[in-house]
């Protein structure tokens, strides 16, 4: 695994992460298997990887328990730990946003303990709540990094602006936010301002929530529980139109002798010094994949070449 810093105040850590979410959470459900999850997780770890990713909302809380699980004992001090807090159940099967302080001061203990650590390496707010000022929820996160409680801290799915008024309060770390061929709007603004801060980019969903990697051909390959049934680019439609991009990355991946999913995590990996793509997987062949595209070198034509490819059929939600 290749490492570099994460950002101009962080450690060096391997460049691939884990995004261990699918493990409980939104992805086939039915067929869960924590003690497969846990072994991934620790697999993850013997090739190199250190960035494991998860949230007190994915399951809900049942994720933090089997990534904790994962990292008993000696596993622990090899990982850089990563969560999240600020999105909270809602009625009826929705989502709601919850960034006050004291949410905040007594979601962390609950994660420490369902992790089985007294302190993670990365906490972020996984949604500013527009009910708070995110100056006020930046600075209950500050007060943790006091207390020893979390190293760093980030944000996730945010703008430049609200970057900028977090830094007024704690120095921001990390901003975990979509990236990947199919979601480039973070190379707008937010990309750029991360570098020339030297804040590092956690990109989420960095294979299309797997479309990239050519394994999807159909709406009825997904499960029956799996979330992406009702996102828009995955109805049938939109799907067969999207399949046209993901032959031009399998092209790519043909002419360089690796694969779909390696040319569009290296595609990423290309786009900044302090980029940390966290694809999620359970499966040890699929980790391995994630994992090599560390050493994948695209050209300068075939980086070009793929950013020249079209905007998908469909919004992201």
């Amino acid at each position: 695994m290749r490492n570099a810093p994460f950002g101009t105040n962080g450690p060096e850590i391997g460049v691939i992460g884990l995004g261990c979410m699918g493990m409980t959470w939104a992805y086939d459900v039915q067929n869960r298997d924590d003690e497969n999850s846990v072994r991934v997780i620790r697999q993850a770890l013997d090739l190199g990887v250190e960035l494991i990713d998860t949230a007190d909302m994915y399951g809900p809380y049942t994720n933090e328990e089997v990534v904790g699980a994962a990292l008993a004992g000696p596993h622990r001090e090899r990982a850089f730990l990563a969560t999240k807090v600020g999105i909270v159940p809602g009625g009826g099967g929705q989502q709601e946003r919850n960034g006050r302080p004291e949410h905040v001061r007594r979601s962390i203990d609950e994660s420490l303990r369902r992790l089985g650590t007294d302190h993670v390496d990365l906490y972020q707010l996984h949604r500013v709540d527009p009910e708070v000022p995110i100056e006020e929820t930046w600075g209950a996160f500050a007060e943790l990094v006091a207390a020893g409680k979390v190293r760093h801290i980030g944000l996730s799915e945010v703008t430049v602006e609200e970057i900028k008024r977090a830094q007024s309060v704690h120095p921001v770390a990390s901003v975990q936010n979509e990236l990947s061929l199919w979601t480039r709007d973070a190379l707008a603004e937010v990309l750029p301002y991360t570098e020339e801060q030297g804040i590092a980019l956690l990109p989420f969903s960095p294979l299309g929530r797997g479309f990239l990697t050519g394994s999807i051909s159909s709406f009825d390959e997904l499960p029956a529980d799996d979330f992406r049934r009702r996102l828009p680019r995955f109805q049938q439609d939109a799907l067969k139109a999207n399949l046209a991009l993901v032959g031009k990355v399998r092209e790519v991946a043909e002419r360089i002798g690796v694969t779909p999913a390696q040319v569009a995590l290296a595609w990423v990996l290309a786009q900044g010094r302090y980029v940390f793509p966290i694809p999620g997987t359970r499966t040890p062949r699929y980790l391995v994949d994630n994992v090599g595209a560390a050493g994948v070198v695209l050209s300068a034509a075939d980086l070009a070449e793929l950013d020249a490819l079209p905007a998908p059929t469909g919004g992201r939600y």
